[in-house]
């Protein structure tokens, strides 16, 4: 019997991925995507530095989620049984939002960790359900079409 651990792949999904087809539990103009990437090996120190910024800098980064018409952003650590470590990543964004806008100080610093600390591009999860109270959908639907209430 041996004592190796399994290797577990990293296999970033075509950066021209379209998205997965989303659920019928899902409003029209949402996207729902829980997406994941390993951490460099050895950059687990700066993955914690990193989310430390960003909870640092909570008020400063929700300036920025208008424009991008984030609804939910939460970010998630993982060690799988080999030992490498990954960043999940789940978000409920309006389909015409922008991306992160490297031109504001939070999303730059944001990039620029992000570069560092995780191995380009990511794996993406099919979303099959999503369950959320009537008056909270239509905020977040509301949100996810204009970037405001």
């Amino acid at each position: 019997m041996t004592d190796e651990k399994p290797f577990v792949p990293f296999c970033p999904t075509p950066r021209d991925f379209p998205g997965y087809a989303m659920p019928p539990t899902v409003p029209d103009g949402l996207r729902l995507e829980l997406s994941r990437a390993r951490i460099r090996d050895g950059r687990e120190h700066e993955f914690e530095e990193w989310m430390q910024m960003l909870n640092d800098r909570y008020d400063e980064s929700l300036l920025a989620i208008p424009a991008e018409r984030a609804v939910l952003e939460a970010t998630f650590r993982h060690t799988e049984a080999d030992g490498s470590t990954w960043i999940y990543h789940l978000s409920l964004v309006g389909e015409g939002g922008g991306g992160l806008d490297e031109s504001n100080q939070i999303d730059a610093d944001h990039a620029a960790f992000s570069r560092r600390v995780k191995e380009p591009g990511w794996e993406e999860l099919e979303p099959k359900f999503m369950l959320t109270p009537a008056h909270i959908l239509e905020a977040m639907t509301s949100w996810g079409h204009t970037g405001h209430r």
